[in-house]
């Protein structure tokens, strides 16, 4: 999969230190994914939720974390759409951000 934009990862990171080793290996896991659909993502990600409109939402760093992003998968892109805590992603629509 490609990912759009991976500076949102560590703009995030850098701000949030011990977020970093979860969003890599989130990064480093979709990079490598080939998903087709939403079957084939679920197995990389257990926890993943479709929220709709395209939108996932991802637990990152046992629920610390939320990652919201566009998965495309005929053209294989991800859209990084929101990165917060659990408390900041309650404040947001996540099927529309």
């Amino acid at each position: 999969m490609r990912i759009f934009v991976y500076r949102a990862l560590v703009e995030y990171y850098t701000q949030f230190p011990d977020a970093k080793p979860a969003l890599e290996d989130w990064y480093n896991k979709t990079k490598e994914a080939k998903w087709h659909n939403f079957a084939e993502m679920k197995k990389s990600f257990n926890s993943v939720d479709a929220v709709g409109n395209k939108r996932f939402v991802f637990n990152i760093k046992g629920n610390t974390y939320r990652l919201v992003a566009v998965v495309l998968f005929v053209p294989k892109y991800v859209y990084i759409r929101f990165i917060g805590t659990h408390t900041d992603y309650e404040k947001i629509d996540c099927s529309t951000i």
